[in-house]
């Protein structure tokens, strides 16, 4: 499955997405995508060991998720999420109403990052939920200070097919 993909998937373009995102950074629900004329997605020059960071970094967040350790999953989010939401029991609290997929995930699979102009490597997952909703979870990532990954939001898109 490709980023092209997803971007062939419904009716409004990449651009509009991002600014959707930028406007409501918690989650874009049932929204599908276009590629626009203008390509505003590129695969991102990561190193392999940052694209290895990122990829951990989610997967760990996603393992707290499981494990409801609010603790460590806010710890993975960026500092502006965290000023956001204040406490990680607040964090997890919104995670379980507007993120059921991500929150209890039976199936991750991770697919392409992408450099999104003005917004920086996004992490494309696709999550099946034990409840059977499938989505896409698009992760915004932020380089800390120190060199480390944390995860900047998480937009979800509706996936209503699955090809492999």
């Amino acid at each position: 499955m490709t980023w092209n993909r997803i971007f062939e998937h419904g009716s409004i373009g990449i651009r509009a997405l991002v600014l959707g995102a930028l406007i409501c950074p918690f989650l874009i629900h049932g929204v599908g995508w276009a590629a626009s004329s203008g390509d505003a997605a590129a695969p991102t020059a990561l190193s392999v060991s940052d694209r290895e960071a990122i990829r951990a970094v989610i997967k760990e967040q996603l393992d707290a998720f499981q494990r409801d350790d609010a603790s460590t999953a806010f710890a993975l989010a960026a500092p502006s999420i965290q000023q956001t939401f204040h406490s990680a029991e607040r964090f997890l609290f919104m995670v379980k109403r507007g993120y059921q997929a991500v929150y209890r995930h039976a199936l991750v699979e991770f697919w392409e990052i992408r450099d999104i102009e003005n917004l920086g490597p996004v992490q494309s997952v696709y999550v099946e939920g034990q409840d059977g909703e499938s989505v896409i979870a698009l992760y915004p990532m932020e380089r800390q200070p120190d060199g480390s990954w944390r995860i900047n939001g998480c937009h979800l898109v509706h996936w209503d097919e699955r090809q492999i």
